[in-house]
């Protein structure tokens, strides 16, 4: 039996999960509020610091859930907001702290992004590093 009612929003509920879950491992974290708060953390960075049409082509390979979180207060007027990868790291470790996740930034910026790159298409995952300035792209895992 399906929980909603509605086999799309089971999916992507499940997908979210598995999402959620990969970084509660990987960060080995004792519960998935800390892992939403990782990803929340790297993924509203990301969306900030992308030109829109790369914010946009980047959303359409979310699942709808992880998606609605993308867009959780977007505004597209002055985008990207131009910072560098220290500011980068900043804000996610603004976005850390708030959900009590211990980690460094780094550590949380590479596993997200692994998780990211093995759910999206690898010429989007690549669309997102090359939109970003340089020193943002040597933040990203090998």
């Amino acid at each position: 039996m399906s929980d909603t009612g509605l086999s799309t929003f089971d999916k992507t509920v499940q997908t979210t999960n598995t999402w959620l879950h990969e970084i509660e491992e990987e960060l080995h974290l004792d519960d998935r509020q800390k892992a939403y708060h990782a990803l929340r953390g790297v993924l509203l960075n990301l969306r900030d610091r992308l030109p829109v049409d790369e914010a946009m082509d980047l959303a359409s390979e979310l699942p709808m859930l992880i998606r609605g979180l993308y867009f959780e207060g977007y505004k597209a007027a002055n985008k990207p907001v131009k910072y560098d990868a220290s500011e980068f790291l900043v804000h996610v470790q603004e976005e850390l702290e708030s959900g009590n996740v211990t980690h460094s930034p780094n550590e949380v910026l590479h596993v997200v992004l692994g998780v990211m790159k093995r759910h999206i298409s690898d010429g989007e995952a690549r669309q997102v590093h090359d939109a970003m300035p340089k020193d943002i792209q040597k933040l990203w895992p090998n």
